[in-house]
């Protein structure tokens, strides 16, 4: 059981990681974070039979949008970092490696690419984006940073652990 929670804190982590590179990356680069709350619409709009927008921002608001837009994202990082011990096992909790979260990070780049973008009206890999190329190397980068928070809240957790 201490695992589980283990596997939770780090993928409540590294969606923090991953948010504050939302923020670092809008200063640097002018380029907004995720609007998580077209998210929640997205997924409202699903309990109603409607699982593809031709552009979501334009699609009729759902109540409470932005709570479960953030919700579903810090849940869907905790099933991620579930996902990866899973796959490296328990031992991974008590010694982390970079490459194994790296990886994972980058694999679930797929998640948007091939449910969210499309389903959201972005299409395929966001090919119906304005810059579809800087559009997936963003989307791409941002994962990649999820990877490096799964990795870094494993050592931060190992360390309050005194591991």
């Amino acid at each position: 059981m201490d695992d589980l929670w283990s596997a939770v804190a780090i993928g409540v982590g590294a969606t923090l990681v991953m948010d504050g590179w939302g923020l670092v990356r809008k200063q640097l680069l002018g380029i907004p974070p995720a609007d998580y709350a077209l998210v929640g619409r997205w997924l409202g709009h699903m309990a109603h039979g409607r699982f593809r927008h031709e552009r979501i921002a334009a699609a009729r608001p759902i109540p409470a949008e932005a709570l479960l837009g953030w919700g579903a994202h810090y849940l869907i990082g905790v099933v991620f970092a579930l996902l990866l011990v899973a796959m490296c096992g328990a031992e991974w909790l008590r010694q982390p490696t970079l490459l194994p979260a790296l990886v994972w990070g980058m694999v679930t780049v797929a998640a948007p690419f091939l449910l969210m973008q499309p389903g959201m009206g972005a299409g395929f890999a966001a090919s119906r984006t304005p810059r579809p190329n800087a559009a997936r190397l963003q989307s791409l980068i941002t994962h990649s940073v999820f990877g490096l928070g799964l990795y870094g809240s494993a050592l931060l957790l190992n360390a309050f652990k005194g591991v």
